[in-house]
């Protein structure tokens, strides 16, 4: 038995149909836009609205600038942009991330000579603080994240480091790699390592290892202990725990660097 063949009506009947369900499926999606775009409009005034009520809040209490934060990134909005736009004429966020920034840099320049460049996060928060002073806008880390990113865009040597749930704030130009971030990692409970610590653990020839750590002590980021009783070596300023305790004069570091 032959299958009978599809007939012109039917094909046409079918395209009909097709273009009825697209014109509609058409339709339907430019009604969800415009319910979608309705409902931004409406969250945007509802976020006006609360940064206008809390804005001493949001400049002050770094729980508040997180929480709007996160209302801002629901719908696209930037609020530390540069530029005086809207959200900066109104809270002036834009100012706090810059002024947090500067004071930022001047810590790490005020701490380059013990550290090479590189200091924990938390130490920086602790420093930057104590800088501020009891009476001074809250802080917190997240903040200083965020405007390290913001110095990191401007191209002037910032960006960090994970290390230990942390991180290590880089504060010069150096050219670190991945060997280079996995050895400060591997350094990171003592404070220093070895040679041999690094090709035990990781596995690498000695030269991979000795050309690292030359890099590091190149670029001030190390110190050599050539004196240890087993094999030299390499402290981590950044990750030396008794250094944290106190501040260094350049004349101490020069004095404990070989």
């Amino acid at each position: 038995m032959h299958r009978r063949g599809v007939g012109a009506g039917a094909i046409a009947k079918k395209k009909l149909a097709e273009a009825k369900y697209k014109e509609r499926g058409t339709v339907l999606a430019e009604d969800q836009i415009a319910q979608m775009s309705k409902q931004l409009e409406t969250f945007k005034t509802h976020l006006e609205e609360f940064a206008s009520k809390h804005k001493q809040e949001i400049r002050k209490n770094s729980q508040f600038r997180v929480q709007f934060q996160e209302m801002c990134a629901t719908i696209g909005v930037d609020p530390l942009a540069s530029g005086k736009g809207f959200w900066s004429e109104m809270l002036g966020v834009g100012d706090f991330y810059y002024e947090l920034g500067v004071q930022i840099i001047e810590v790490c320049l005020a701490l380059k000579h013990r550290n090479g460049g590189l200091i924990k996060l938390d130490e920086l928060h602790y420093r930057v603080l104590k800088g501020r002073g009891k009476f001074a806008q809250d802080v917190s880390q997240d903040d200083l994240v965020r405007a390290i990113k913001k110095l990191k865009a401007m191209g002037n040597g910032f960006g960090m480091i994970p290390v230990g749930g942390s991180y290590l704030v880089q504060s010069v130009p150096a050219e670190l790699n991945m060997d280079h971030t996995v050895v400060l990692q591997l350094a990171e409970k003592k404070g220093y390592v070895t040679v041999s610590e690094i090709r035990d653990s990781l596995k690498w020839e000695r030269e991979r290892a000795c050309h690292v750590l030359d890099h590091l002590l190149k670029e001030g980021l190390a110190w050599l202990d050539s004196q240890a009783v087993e094999e030299p070596q390499y402290w981590l300023p950044a990750l030396f725990s008794e250094l944290l305790s106190r501040d260094i004069t350049p004349e101490e570091a020069n004095q404990m660097t070989p």
